[in-house]
């Protein structure tokens, strides 16, 4: 089966069948009812000339001798018949046998009569009106006059109903054709965009809700090229960022296989090489925690976090790396600042005095630490000599927290903002003007804030009047 076509049919087809449905739905109710209302239009319609004139002929003064002498003359040309009921209580005329003695009696007492007789053995309509001076006229038509002009209504009926169907289904088609138009040409852009096309530009034409999803797709459309756009040259940034250490380690190692390499250097290659070693590791260590953060069975160590001496951990343990670069962390809490200076550095947590007041929140602490150490790693990278880092806590009003990394260094622009956590997006603007990382730090952070539950936002500059990254991590549920 091909994709542009599945087992419940095409739209077009769907719609004209649809309305062509209705359509005749409509009129076979239509048909319904004009045929059972048009027995009843044609009876009435008799009827009404039938009073008509028994009321005219009701109103001769003196109805006997005329209507005796000749009833037979005033017969109509639909079979009707005529009788003459005397004040008396006699009847003359050829209508007489349908008279029945109920009928009779309603026009003795002067009161009009409307019903159905039989008359030589066939049903008739029967109308009776009382004269001013007694007595009463009674007219009787053929009921097959009655159910002839039942049969020629009823055909009168069927063109316009057949008519109504036809114009339905073309409506339909032309509806049809309308609606589906703009959605086989968002399907054929769809199509395209699945196949690996970009730039597609489809035309936004048609009702409402489908140049909504015309427009979807070319927003679609012009995310993909950015992102592709970005994924590509986030590749050649990986391979060229893969390709230097492996350079390097390829041109040493050839270089100690051949003896070029005098003792007194060995020292010093060595140090080089563990260097690119360590840098290789750590960009293949970043690779792989995203690809982990991108895994659907990524599982998290929920507990009771304190994450005040989470983020004195934090700062002692950079303390150390900022003391080599001349900088020194900072904790800020709600309740005031607390340095961090080189007397608390090192690998195990810090005492309560250093905690400061807990803020406590069920996350899993490690991804928590692992979030902090990758913001202050960033940060540490860009401030300069002298400058300051913190590392900000505080409760959330409403519940949870909000973990904050600043930094006085050359902070971002609006629209580095904007890029910030897309993967290597400023490594490649700033890698030949600011010191950088890997280039998928940002993203790791945004990924690990989200799955903890939380966000993270970027402010180009804050109050040291470099970049600021805020953690907000949700309450702890009741």
């Amino acid at each position: 089966m091909s994709r542009g076509h599945s087992s419940r049919g095409s739209l077009t087809r769907n719609i004209v069948g649809s309305t062509t449905a209705v359509a005749a739905l409509a009129v076979l109710l239509t048909g319904l009812v004009t045929w059972q209302t048009a027995a009843h239009g044609a009876e009435q319609r008799e009827r009404e000339q039938l009073t008509r004139q028994a009321t005219v002929l009701s109103r001769v003064p003196d109805l006997s001798p005329l209507l005796f002498n000749g009833a037979q003359a005033l017969g109509g040309p639909n079979g009707e018949e005529f009788a003459v009921l005397t004040p008396d209580g006699r009847v003359a005329g050829a209508a007489t046998p349908a008279l029945d003695l109920a009928s009779r009696a309603e026009l003795l007492a002067g009161r009009p009569v409307s019903t159905i007789g039989v008359l030589a053995g066939q049903e008739v309509l029967l109308v009776g009106r009382p004269g001013p001076q007694g007595g009463a006229v009674v007219l009787t038509e053929p009921y097959s006059v009655v159910e002839r002009n039942t049969g020629r209504i009823r055909r009168s009926t069927l063109l316009p109903l057949v008519a109504g169907l036809l114009g339905a289904a073309l409506a339909g088609a032309l509806l049809a054709r309308r609606t589906a138009r703009p959605l086989v040409a968002a399907a054929r852009a769809a199509h395209r965009l699945a196949d690996g096309e970009r730039g597609v530009g489809a035309v936004v034409d048609g009702p409402h809700e489908a140049a909504e999803i015309i427009r979807a797709l070319n927003v679609l459309d012009a995310s993909l090229a950015r992102s592709e756009n970005r994924q590509r040259d986030f590749l050649l940034s990986v391979s060229h960022e893969l390709r230097t250490p492996l350079t390097a380690l390829q041109g040493y190692a050839e270089a100690l296989a051949d003896g070029l390499i005098e003792p007194e250097r060995l020292p010093e290659v060595g140090r080089i090489l563990a260097g690119e070693t360590l840098r290789l590791d750590r960009f293949l260590g970043d690779l792989l925690d995203l690809a982990r953060l991108e895994a659907e069975d990524f599982r998290l160590d929920t507990g009771r976090t304190d994450l005040s001496a989470l983020v004195a951990e934090a700062a002692a343990f950079w303390a150390g790396p900022g003391e080599g670069q001349g900088v020194r962390p900072r904790v800020e809490r709600a309740a005031g600042p607390a340095s961090v200076g080189p007397e608390s550095a090192g690998p195990g947590p810090a005492g309560p005095e250093s905690a400061g007041p807990p803020v406590l929140v069920d996350t899993d602490a490690f991804r928590v630490r692992q979030l902090i150490d990758g913001l202050v790693r960033n940060a540490l990278r860009v401030t300069p000599p002298g400058g300051d880092l913190v590392l900000a806590v505080r409760p959330a009003t409403g519940g949870g927290a909000h973990l904050q990394v600043r930094d006085s260094g050359p902070g971002l622009t609006d629209d580095d903002v904007r890029v910030a956590f897309d993967g290597g997006a400023l490594y490649e603007r700033y890698r030949a003007s600011r010191p950088v990382g890997s280039g998928l730090g940002l993203a790791i952070a945004h990924r690990l804030s989200g799955l903890l539950g939380g966000t993270i936002r970027v402010e180009g500059h804050g109050p040291e009047g470099g970049a600021v990254f805020t953690v907000m991590l949700p309450p702890t549920p009741d």
